[in-house]
C-alpha cells in the first residue's frame, strides 16, 4: 500500500467507499473509491466538483461530492476519452465516433446528445466529392473528415476554440468547437495515435505506437488554421502511450510502454530534460498539476513526482491500491484545504479493476508516521 494510503475499508454497500472521509479532510492519502461492476474504467474527466467516468459498458457516469449524480449512454463504442468545454462534453469512442453532449441549463443532472463529429450535414456535403476520400486499405476509401478506427484521445485548446482528436487510424483531426466543423485531417503517424495534447504557445504534441512524439505548430492560413510538423522529439522502439503538458513550467511529459517518463523543457528550447524511472510496466496515463506530475501504470501504481526549481524531479510517493492497470488519471485543485499556502490536489484514478480511486495529495511530503519517501535504492530515479 502507499505510504499515504489508509487501510482498505471493509464497507462495500455503497459504490463509494469512504468511511473516514470526514476525518481525513486534512490528511494526504486515499479518501474514497467507486467500485462499479458495469465495466472497466477507460477514461475520466474532472470539472469543478463533478467527475465524469467512461467505461466499456458505453456508459458515461457523473459523480458529485462522492455520490452518483447523473449519467448518459452512447449507442455503441466503449468510451476511450472525455473532455469538457463549458456546458459541452465530448466523448471519443472505440467505434471511431466523437459524440457531443450538452448539460441542460434547467437541470444540470440532465445531459442531452446534440450531435457527433463530423456532423451529418458535413458528412453528406463531403461525401459527394471524390476528392474528399482517402484510401486506407486496398479497395477501401473513407471520408477524410471521419475517423474510421477507435478515437483514442482528445484534447482542447479552449482559448482558440479547437478540439484535437487522435485515432488508431493514424490521423490527427482538428475541429472547431463553435460549429463542429473539421478544419484539418493530418496523416500524422505510421501507427496508432495513443495521445494528443494541446500545449503551450501554439504547439500540439502527438504520441504514437510507432514510438515517436511529434510537435506541430498551428499557423493562421487566411480565415482558417493549418498545422505543420516542427520536430520529432522522440523516436524509439517502444510505443508512446501517454502525453501531458505542464503549462506553467512549460514542460512536456511522455510515458512509454517500457515504463519510462521522458520530458522536454521549453525554456531550454524543448531539449530533452531527462527520464523519470519509477514503473516496472508500461505508463498508461499522465497528468500534471502545480509542480507535480502523476504517472499511472500497468503495474497498478501511480507515481507522484515533484519538479524542483532546478528542473530536477523527485518521486514523493507511490499511490497503490488498485488491483488492475491504472488507465486514466485526472487532477483538480483541493479548495477545502485549511492552509491556503499548502498547494493540495484531488487526484482521480481509473483502472481496469472497475474502480475509481480518489486521493488527496499535497505538494509537500506528508508528515505521516512510518512515511518512507521513494529513493534511488528502490528504483525511483531521474536520469
Amino acid at each position: 500500500m502507499s505510504p499515504w494510503n489508509q487501510t482498505a475499508s471493509p464497507y462495500t454497500k455503497s459504490p463509494w467507499i469512504a468511511p473516514s472521509f470526514k476525518e481525513n479532510l486534512n490528511c494526504n492519502g486515499l479518501i474514497g473509491s467507486i467500485v462499479r461492476e458495469a465495466g472497466h474504467i477507460y477514461s475520466l474527466a474532472a470539472y469543478r466538483d463533478l467527475l465524469y467516468t467512461g467505461s466499456d459498458s458505453k456508459n458515461i457516469r457523473v459523480w458529485k461530492n462522492l455520490k452518483e449524480f447523473s449519467g448518459f449512454k452512447s449507442n455503441s463504442g466503449l468510451v476511450k476519452a472525455i473532455v469538457i468545454a463549458g456546458d459541452k462534453i465530448f466523448t471519443g469512442h472505440q467505434d471511431g465516433k466523437i459524440r457531443v453532449w450538452k448539460i441542460s441549463s434547467k437541470n444540470p443532472s440532465v445531459h442531452k446528445r446534440i450531435g457527433s463529429l463530423p456532423t451529418f450535414k458535413d458528412f453528406v456535403k463531403c461525401s459527394v466529392n471524390p476528392r474528399n476520400y482517402v484510401e486506407v486499405r486496398r479497395n477501401r476509401n473513407v471520408l477524410r473528415i471521419k475517423h474510421f478506427d477507435a478515437v483514442s484521445c482528445l484534447s482542447l485548446n479552449e482559448e482558440q476554440g479547437l478540439l484535437y482528436s487522435g485515432s488508431w487510424d493514424k490521423t490527427l483531426k482538428v475541429w472547431r468547437i463553435s460549429d463542429f466543423k473539421c478544419l484539418e485531417s493530418i496523416q500524422a503517424h505510421d501507427d496508432a495515435i495513443n495521445s494528443v495534447v494541446a500545449g503551450f504557445d501554439c504547439f500540439v504534441f502527438t504520441g504514437s505506437a510507432d514510438g515517436t512524439v511529434k510537435m506541430w505548430r498551428r499557423e493562421l492560413q487566411g480565415k482558417g488554421t493549418q498545422h505543420f510538423l516542427v520536430q520529432v522529439l522522440l523516436k524509439q522502439e517502444n510505443a508512446v502511450t501517454a502525453l501531458a503538458v505542464n503549462e506553467e513550467s512549460a514542460v512536456l511529459y511522455c510515458g512509454s510502454s517500457d515504463g519510462l517518463v521522458n520530458f522536454w523543457e521549453r525554456e531550454k528550447h524543448l531539449s530533452h530534460g531527462g527520464v523519470l524511472r519509477g514503473h516496472k510496466l508500461a505508463v498508461l496515463c499522465l497528468a500534471t498539476a502545480g509542480n507535480l506530475v502523476f504517472s499511472g501504470s500497468a503495474d497498478k501504481n501511480i507515481c507522484v513526482w515533484r519538479r524542483e526549481e532546478s528542473g530536477a524531479h523527485s518521486c514523493l510517493a507511490v499511490l497503490s491500491g488498485h488491483t488492475g492497470p491504472v488507465k486514466c488519471v485526472a487532477v483538480e485543485e483541493d479548495h477545502d484545504r485549511e492552509n491556503k499556502e499548502d498547494q493540495r490536489w484531488i487526484v482521480y484514478s481509473g483502472s481496469l479493476d472497475k474502480a475509481v480511486k480518489v486521493w488527496r495529495v499535497s505538494e509537500h511530503a506528508p508528515e505521516l508516521k512510518g512515511f518512507i519517501s521513494p529513493t534511488p535504492e528502490n528504483g525511483f530515479t531521474q536520469s
